[in-house]
């Protein structure tokens, strides 16, 4: 078994993968911003059913500073870079979310290559891969074309519709790139490319796209707009990573992360209707029509983001991952409807 370190334990994919790596008989060591975090990693690990919490190791470090991460790497085996800067709110100015995203990425694979680590993983996203390519699969009368995206395309970081996180994620996952090339002096790299991580929250530290069900199950949703997603389960994503980790064919190689063909926001609902009865009562029933919510981001700024994304069906492939790492993920269906489950069983619909 190996010595893995982890970054950004408290992470909603990172918890997972720590739990995962566990259940493997891998020792770990996480890294949190503050050692004040550890019992809430603790707790989501409590929550997956992890073996052996009591042998994960916890170093203070932070993606903005070389402090801390001498010790993060010190007799590891491999590192898996997971956590990644994601922005509460727009930046005023693209560099505030571009640069620690980029720097961070570069301050990790620095320590892993002096630590002699044999392999980094780095979670990168489709969002390094599948935008700035104008209206692929658009679904409208006009306009757009037929695409399936995968591992040898790249995000265009000066095309349409470009916001400031996805370009870091393209930019940082180039930065690596560019390391390892120049600088890695045997250190191998493989990148993972999950879409968006759907599945069982183990606490309130969850992804961006678990706020989605959150908002359909509280109503918070009145009605679905035309938005296609992608989706992948946490647990999938998470061992897609160990995988890759240890499969002599990954290195120096890319794979996406995805369930399959994508699906609306009016089909997550419909799916936590049938799936979680009840519970899903608040869920939207019908669908906003794409021209008011051009409307409406006219006058709400939180809006303006989505209006690139209405009725734009971005498709991409996870054959290679299935063929070369033999993943099989499960289905849209069950990532979105676990992602429900877990937050009815949680109690985190409340508030």
């Amino acid at each position: 078994m190996a010595h893995v370190l982890v970054t950004g334990g408290t992470g909603f994919l990172a918890s997972h993968t720590i739990a995962q790596l566990l259940s493997a008989e891998h020792t770990v060591t996480t890294t949190v911003r503050s050692l004040s975090r550890r019992p809430d990693v603790e707790r989501m690990l409590a929550v997956a059913g992890a073996p052996h919490t009591d042998d994960v190791s916890y170093v203070a470090a932070d993606l903005t500073s070389d402090h801390g991460w001498d010790r993060a790497v010190a007799g590891a085996d491999y590192v898996l870079h997971v956590a990644s800067p994601f922005p509460a709110a727009r930046p005023e100015h693209e560099d505030e979310v571009i640069v620690p995203a980029r720097e961070g990425t570069l301050r990790v694979l620095r320590a892993a290559r002096e630590a002699g680590v044999r392999r980094a993983v780095l979670t990168s996203s489709f969002a390094a891969v599948g935008y700035g390519h104008g209206r692929t699969g658009w679904t409208g009368r006009t306009g757009g074309t037929e695409r399936t995206f995968g591992e040898d395309d790249w995000t265009r970081t000066d095309g349409p519709g470009v916001s400031a996180y996805v370009k870091s994620k393209a930019v940082a996952e180039r930065a690596a790139w560019d390391f390892i090339d120049s600088e890695g002096d045997g250190l191998e790299l493989t990148v993972v490319n999950p879409v968006g991580i759907f599945g069982p929250v183990l606490g309130p530290d969850y992804s961006a796209s678990i706020r989605i069900i959150h908002a359909m199950l509280t109503g918070g949703m009145q009605a679905a707009p035309p938005i296609w997603t992608n989706t992948v389960d946490v647990r999938d994503a998470a061992d897609l990573h160990l995988r890759a980790m240890t499969a002599p064919q990954a290195a120096g190689q890319r794979y996406l992360a995805l369930a399959g063909e994508p699906i609306s926001f009016h089909g997550i609902a419909l799916a936590l209707r049938e799936r979680l009865g009840e519970a899903a009562a608040k869920t939207p029933t019908r669908s906003a029509p794409a021209w008011l919510l051009r409307l409406l981001a006219t006058v709400r700024p939180a809006l303006r983001e989505t209006v690139p994304q209405l009725g734009v069906v971005r498709r991409a492939s996870n054959a290679k991952a299935r063929k070369e790492l033999d993943w099989s993920p499960r289905t849209n269906e069950e990532a979105v409807t676990a992602t429900g489950e877990s937050l009815v069983r949680l109690g985190l619909l409340s508030g």
